[in-house]
């Protein structure tokens, strides 16, 4: 884990100067829309689809912006790419931002999309694993990454030490490892690794997997989860009101694009398919429902960052140690290290529901191979 702190940090001393490579970013020209560019914490999925419908329906186009997505991925770290300027907004989780923060990132989250974590263990419902104490001698897959910081605070929290009472083995971005029983319990997003569990094929029925073959640890049961896709933007530019004008307007474009997909999930995959995803229609249909559940419903609307939940995120990361030892965090965040002054504005703009308090998910069937 301290080799990828490591490159972390050189990834933001690597940093450079200047401003964000868009045209009028902090403002623009009144003779046409104001460009900006938002960095994806991963590759194109339904994780992302509120903010694909924004551009594709032209919910930002309303807001007078002109919204380029960039692709995540594996190397790419989005709070990093923003606060190298070579972004104007980022998604990233937030423990992720606030290691980065505190390693010398000037970013703010102004939104927080996700109020529940995606985040789960899963394991063979014959293995034995119901609850956090019983990955004890076992061999648990995370991603790393800063992924992982979840599963320690369970592992912490049921007494275990996550470098000595577990075998913590590395977990490609996929099940494979516990389909094949070379780990005992794997990492997964309910949105998606989750599905390609029910996707893929028990080869003793030579039908799919059902939800009763696993056991799943749900860290917003375990009460470990921490605060993830959240809406980042530069603290230095937002001294700027030009800057502050166009991030009310991104985020009230943003809402425009979560409430759309909330109302029409069938609509936001095929947005997401045509964009070029990787993954097939009925396990992005699944994405879409599993994610809008992780923000609907929002009881402050949608976007507002709840202080319990801010200090929950903030206590974990600096109790929980990882394999060797080392915290997210070492001191208390900060700075302008959040606020909801700009989604605030945002929501006042919103002539729809912005809680979705009667949200009800309709069932998705998935497909073998998430056809």
């Amino acid at each position: 884990m301290k080799k990828i702190l490591g490159v972390l940090t050189a990834a933001l001393l690597l940093a450079g100067c200047g401003t964000a490579d868009t045209d009028e970013g902090d403002g623009g020209k009144e003779s046409g829309p104001t460009k900006v560019k938002l960095q994806l914490q991963w590759f194109v999925q339904a994780q992302f689809a509120g903010y694909i419908a924004a551009v594709d329906k032209g919910f930002y186009a309303e807001e007078g912006l002109e919204v380029e997505i960039l692709e995540g991925g594996v190397d790419i770290v989005p709070q990093t790419v923003l606060a190298q300027n070579r972004a104007d907004y980022a998604i990233s989780w937030v423990p992720k931002a606030l290691a980065s923060r505190e390693q010398g990132a000037a970013i703010t989250n102004v939104a927080q999309i996700f109020k529940r974590s995606g985040t789960y263990q899963v394991a063979f419902a014959d293995s034995g694993i119901k609850t956090p104490a019983d990955l004890k001698g076992k061999k648990v897959g995370n991603w790393g990454f800063g992924n992982e910081y979840e599963l320690f605070a369970a592992l912490t929290k049921a007494g275990l030490d996550p470098g000595k009472d577990v075998e913590l083995v590395q977990q490609q971005f996929d099940m494979q490892a516990l389909l094949r029983g070379d780990i005992d319990a794997a990492q997964a997003m309910s949105y998606n690794e989750y599905a390609q569990l029910l996707e893929a094929e028990n080869p003793k029925t030579k039908k799919p997997y059902q939800a009763s073959d696993f056991t799943v640890l749900d860290w917003n049961e375990v009460g470990t989860a921490m605060l993830q896709d959240a809406v980042w933007a530069s603290t230095e530019r937002l001294s700027d009101p030009a800057y502050q004008e166009t991030t009310v307007k991104f985020l009230t474009g943003t809402l425009k694009g979560w409430i759309f997909c909330r109302d029409n999930p069938e609509e936001c995959r095929d947005l997401v398919v045509a964009r070029g995803s990787k993954l097939g229609a009925s396990h992005q249909l699944w994405q879409t429902v599993e994610t809008n559940k992780l923000i609907w419903p929002a009881p402050d609307g949608i976007g507002v960052i709840d202080a319990a939940d801010w200090k929950r995120t903030v206590d974990l990361s600096l109790g929980t140690k990882n394999a060797d030892g080392d915290t997210v965090i070492t001191k208390q965040p900060e700075g302008l290290a959040y606020t909801n002054d700009y989604i605030n504005k945002a929501l006042a703009n919103i002539n729809d529901d912005t809680k979705g308090a009667s949200y009800k998910p309709e069932p998705v069937k998935v497909e073998p191979g998430g056809k």
